[in-house]
């Protein structure tokens, strides 16, 4: 945590339905207000389209954490419930954090799907350093996760749309930190994929903000397959945990997730 509390954005990367990670989050965010910091706290599920109603809600009810969630209508979005992300957004509120909605408008994603980058308006591809092409390694790197991710089931042209759309993300979630981050920092509460510190977050991040200290913790679940470190360590990486910090947490369930998202498929068929 000391480690931690000098840092100018501390990243927290999770599996979204795991209760143990969204914990383990609002712990570190408790240990950095306990070490004097007051960071501004960014969340992924929350679009930045979603801040007038976020400032509306808090006008209102400035500790109402349980209410956020249907401020922005979050049972429409697929997202675990806002329940375990709740105890995260009380501890923000309690120390009069910023609560910040840090990802690209849900909209403007889901038009990307279809239309690749030129969903975006010029003005926001530039300002996102999206006009520079991605570097083939890191390109590579992303392809080859976002296929291990989806176990072979994404096409082709489903697995590039997903590539510029996390791209997008992940660029606009750092601009959103830089912003809210000025005074005193921010926390981020994402995905574990937009925290990896070879192609995700931190790389925008370190791009605009290079006299800023960037640390990244990936919360993992153990699989009892894999006994060493490394072995978690995803596709094309060497061995190597794209994270500054990890934290080995228990599983949901042992249901194979690859079987999981096999019968998501079905049903979507």
């Amino acid at each position: 945590m000391s480690r931690l509390a000098r840092a100018d954005f501390v990243l927290l990367g999770e599996k979204h339905d795991n209760p143990d990670h969204h914990r383990l989050q609002a712990e570190v965010v408790r240990g950095l207000i306990a070490a004097g910091r007051r960071p501004a706290v960014g969340f992924e599920m929350f679009g930045i389209d979603d801040a007038p109603a976020i400032a509306k809600h808090l006008a209102a009810a400035p500790n109402d954490a349980a209410g956020l969630g249907p401020a922005v209508n979050w049972n429409s979005r697929g997202w675990p419930d806002w329940a375990l992300y709740q105890p995260i957004a009380e501890t923000a509120l309690e120390a009069k954090l910023q609560i910040v909605a840090a990802n690209l408008p849900l909209a403007t994603a889901k038009k990307m799907r279809s239309d690749g980058p030129a969903a975006l308006e010029p003005r926001v591809t530039r300002d996102l350093g999206l006009d520079r092409p991605l570097p083939e390694s890191l390109s590579e790197k992303m392809t080859a996760n976002i296929r291990d991710s989806h176990c072979g089931y994404a096409s082709e042209p489903s697995v590039k749309a997903m590539l510029n759309v996390q791209r997008a993300r992940d660029a606009q979630m750092a601009q959103s930190l830089i912003t809210a981050g000025d005074s005193d920092g921010a926390v981020l509460i994402a995905g574990a994929g937009h925290v990896q510190n070879d192609y995700g977050i931190p790389v925008y991040l370190t791009a605009k903000a290079a006299d800023k200290r960037v640390i990244s913790i990936g919360f993992l679940e153990v699989d009892r397959q894999k006994t060493e470190p490394q072995s978690y360590a995803p596709p094309n990486s060497d061995s190597r945990l794209p994270f500054d910090y990890v934290w080995f947490t228990p599983r949901v369930d042992d249901e194979d997730p690859c079987e999981k998202f096999k019968a998501q498929l079905e049903r979507l068929k």
